[in-house]
């Protein structure tokens, strides 16, 4: 033994040694990782070969040993931390020799690569990254954020600290579009950071806002951070939770927890949206407490007033405060009541459902007292009366068949008893009336009649449906009945429509806010996974960057802006007709409907390659796919480094071991705040990369085998990780905003001004490890 340390210390100190030494040579971090397993495992091997190195296990032989496990105890638990008394033998870390560890590493990482890398079902998720990352750094391209920031210069600005405050709203925005930090950071260091300082900010407060703002990105979706967690959360959490329900004595994790053991990463964003608002709503706060307290550092500054019309304070809170409130008020209302909702009244002929207990029931002695144990007594007598119930009356599984004359009875009293207004019309109609209310409030001295019209269409299509429409109604004659309502309502929609491009925020926040909704709408709403999100996004950020260089040519955007109607002409179509041309027999209006549906995705397409020609033109493309590929390769390198370098910590013991020590604690929030205390030092000189994909599986089976919520653990690790980007020496937003900062502000100033903000950050992880709550609500509330 070297210096009384265990040979596996040892390899443990000498591959974070190696890591850092690696890390700190200047060498690219996602080839260092690599070379550091590579070196750390030689080294390891060399020291073995030579005697040196030897693990000090408990005898498993002795009296002692045996005494222990015939007394009850699972020998799964025992360890050296749990049992330092029992006898100890000595063993070479590589049991069976560094030879057949090498090839066991090799012949692992290549099925790795092929399984997280090239076509496992990890990869499709995966892809999500490059689409993200695309569509981050198309939208950073587009000068998107300069234009926010001066826009929202002039509405936070007039108050003190309204400079900083208008720095966090723009990175949450920015998080939700882009969320690259390196991108955010370096935009508002160039743009904003020059203008607080000759508004005599203090140089601490401006860049430590600017710092913590550019890395909301890895907390407010959609989250690089989020999707590569998500992965590995995935996996972790159903491999941690079949082991502890072995170690229950129940056969799978299904049995001991009475629900399927996943977490997926549209869960998780769900789950990190009130996080990230909530830390962006702690910086802002912090910004004006600080303004408070020291007015002459964050002054208040006047800027040059906009070019739309001015909006009357009234006007703002009835037209954008009240008007929406009493719609959501009165669609929630109407829904209570049956008025709107789902108008499906299809009827199955032959059914058959699965009848199961909220519990399985069927299980063995020990099963059962874990399960108790778990869910509680009275949880467990409920299933198992739901259990004999179902025993009582057939079995577990109910046979519905349905004559001809049952089916068309059960279909009219579904007919009958449907919403008078489906789910489509309704949120048609709250659309346009949040339009049409925001062009009244924008311009509310402006002739009304326009809006009154189109308000009048929205009334009627309400009424057309409910008077003429009903569940069994064709779609092409839906489409005939509503039209003229919908021309009417059309009319003020557009004039609406016309007013709000003359006010200069919703100018420049409405586009990518529409880019926002489409893609986080359809993930957090369960419509559809990361992946295709991530792509609709990417398209979205070309065809948005390419209106906007147009612009500046003083060019027409209409061919982008008919390519976005075609895309909702096509999403409508395909929520209103069966558009299989396949079957045996297609309706005229089936045809009609694909046929349009066809001529609007080829315009849509053609929209998308005059985008990409645009951009090309313009010297734009090129850049953003380099950047794209350079980006992605980092992640992937980093991906097949950090796994070779876990192998070599699972080689010789290290990973058992480090698992070993943690488990010493019996106490599950002792074990996880000493991960967390962790990740949090680690944050100080690795990257979230590098934690993500070295530290996460490791000490993964840990924190995620026991009976905390995953999506909890995992918004916990995110928000945590974030912290990586502010704390010197290595993070990486003082990096980007080092190299984008002005002489006068120094390498000192940067580190003042993110001190608070750290601070926040645990802040807000405290408030997010006592009310857990703030995690689970929405994912909770969204059925998937």
């Amino acid at each position: 033994m070297i210096f009384g340390l265990d040979g596996v210390e040892i390899g443990l100190i000498i591959v974070f040694l190696c890591l850092f030494g690696a890390i700190l040579s200047g060498f690219p971090v996602a080839f260092a990782i690599g070379g550091a397993a590579v070196i750390s495992f030689a080294i390891i091997a060399g020291l073995d070969e030579s005697g040196l190195l030897i693990h000090q296990a408990i005898d498993t032989g002795s009296q002692a040993y045996r005494d222990l496990v015939n007394s009850g105890t699972n020998p799964n638990s025992i360890t050296i931390f749990r049992n330092p008394d029992l006898p100890r033998v000595g063993y070479p870390v590589f049991p069976q020799g560094w030879e057949t560890a090498l090839d066991r590493n090799i012949s692992f990482i290549v099925n790795r690569m092929n399984e997280r890398v090239l076509a496992g079902q990890s990869i499709e998720t995966l892809l999500a990254v490059l689409m993200f990352v695309m569509m981050g750094i198309t939208l950073e391209r587009s000068k998107i954020a300069e234009d926010l920031l001066t826009t929202m210069a002039r509405v936070f600005g007039p108050m003190p600290g309204g400079l900083a405050v208008s720095v966090v709203v723009v990175g949450a925005f920015l998080a939700a579009s882009t969320g690259i930090v390196g991108a955010t950071v370096v935009t508002m260091g160039l743009l904003s950071l020059p203008t607080m300082l000759r508004n005599n900010y203090s140089p601490e407060l401006a860049t430590g806002v600017i710092a913590a703002s550019g890395t909301l990105g890895q907390i407010i979706p959609p989250s690089i951070v989020i999707v590569l967690l998500g992965t590995l959360a995935g996996d972790l959490y159903a491999t941690a939770q079949e082991a502890r329900a072995t170690a229950a004595g129940c056969t799978d994790a299904l049995t001991y927890l009475g629900k399927p053991a996943v977490v997926s990463v549209g869960t998780l964003f769900q789950a990190a949206m009130l996080p990230g608002i909530l830390l962006a709503m702690l910086y802002g706060l912090y910004a004006l407490g600080y303004a408070f307290l020291n007015p002459s550092k964050a002054p208040p500054v006047m800027s040059e007033p906009g070019t739309g019309p001015v909006i009357m304070r009234q006007d703002a809170l009835a037209w954008f405060v009240g008007a929406p409130v009493i719609l959501f008020g009165a669609l929630f209302l109407a829904a209570q009541v049956n008025l709107v909702g789902s108008q499906d009244v299809s009827v199955n002929s032959h059914t058959e459902t699965l009848r199961s207990a909220s519990l399985r029931t069927n299980v063995g002695p020990e099963c059962q007292a874990s399960m108790i144990e778990l869910h509680g007594q009275e949880a467990w007598d409920r299933a198992v009366a739901e259990q004999e119930q179902i025993n009582a009356t057939g079995g577990g599984s109910t046979v519905v068949d349905l004559n001809e004359e049952e089916v068309i009875e059960a279909r009219l009293a579904n007919i009958a008893d449907a919403p008078p207004i489906g789910p489509g019309i309704a949120t048609l109609f709250i659309i346009g009336a949040l339009v049409l209310a925001t062009g009244r409030g924008v311009m509310a001295l402006a002739d009304p009649r326009p809006l009154i019209v189109g308000a009048f269409g929205l009334v009627l299509l309400l009424l057309v449906d409910v008077l003429f429409i009903t569940p069994v109604t064709l779609a092409g004659a839906t489409v005939m009945i509503m039209a003229i309502p919908a021309i009417i309502a059309l009319i003020g929609i557009v004039a609406a429509a016309k007013r709000m491009a003359q006010n200069d925020l919703l100018r420049v926040v409405f586009p990518p806010l529409v880019l926002i909704v489409a893609v986080l709408g359809s993930i957090l709403g369960g419509i559809t996974n990361p992946t295709p999100a991530a792509a609709l996004g990417a398209a979205g950020a070309i065809m948005l960057a390419a209106y906007r260089r147009l612009k500046d040519e003083d060019k027409s955007g209409k061919i982008i802006i008919n390519s976005t109607f075609a895309i909702a002409i096509m999403i409508l179509l395909g929520a209103n007709f069966d558009l299989r041309i396949n079957q045996e027999v297609v309706t005229f209006e089936t045809w009609v409907a694909y046929i349009v549906a066809l001529a609007a995705y080829l315009y849509a397409f053609f929209g998308l390659l005059f985008a990409l020609w645009t951009l090309l033109r313009t010297s734009v493309l090129g850049p953003v796919v380099r950047e794209t590929a350079k980006v992605t390769s980092m992640v992937f390198t980093i991906l097949i480094g950090s796994q070779l370098l876990n192998l070599v910590v699972i080689s010789f013991g290290g990973e058992e071991y480090i698992q070993d020590f943690l488990m010493s604690f019996d106490n599950e929030f002792k074990v996880f705040l000493i991960v967390m205390l962790v990740l949090f030092v680690l944050g100080f000189v690795l990257d979230f990369l590098e934690i993500i994909y070295i530290v996460i599986p490791i000490v993964g089976p840990v924190i995620y085998g026991g009976s905390f919520d995953p999506k909890w653990v995992t918004i916990m690790i995110a928000v945590n990780l974030q912290t990586s980007f502010l704390t010197p020496p290595f993070g990486f937003a003082l990096f980007y905003l080092r190299g984008v900062a002005p002489k006068e502000v120094t390498t000192t100033h940067i580190y003042r001004g993110i001190i608070p903000f750290v601070g926040i950050q645990v802040l807000g992880l405290m408030i997010l490890w006592l009310f857990p709550g703030i995690v689970t609500i929405i994912p909770d509330m969204i059925p998937r």
